[in-house]
């Protein structure tokens, strides 16, 4: 069975806990690094990040980027956006219909 798991600050991730996630709570670039390879291996299908630790560990997301599964989402942290979640739905959206259809300026 397919788990999710999210990684990131702890004051961002705790309360993923209730609604039956299970949470890493890392301080560094190293253990993001390492939970996020060790989850993808452990059958996680979602693993949510947020976008304050997917800016440190961006070459690690990137290897998950073509495969199947872990589906890797960066979601806001404690601190606000930082936009990097928009920015990769932007970027599926240029792959797939070949345009920026989302974000044209006028």
């Amino acid at each position: 069975m397919y788990k999710i798991g999210v990684i990131g600050e702890k004051d961002a991730v705790l309360g993923f806990i209730a609604l039956g996630f299970s949470v890493f709570p890392v301080e560094n670039r190293e253990q993001a690094a390492k939970v996020l390879s060790e989850l993808a291996e452990d059958q996680y299908a979602v693993i949510y990040v947020t976008e304050q630790t997917a800016v440190n560990i961006k070459d690690e997301i990137d290897q998950y980027r073509e495969s199947r599964f872990p589906a890797i989402i960066p979601i806001p942290g404690i601190q606000g956006s930082l936009g990097i979640g928009m920015q990769g739905v932007k970027k599926c959206v240029e792959k797939a219909v070949g345009a920026d259809i989302l974000f044209r300026d006028e």
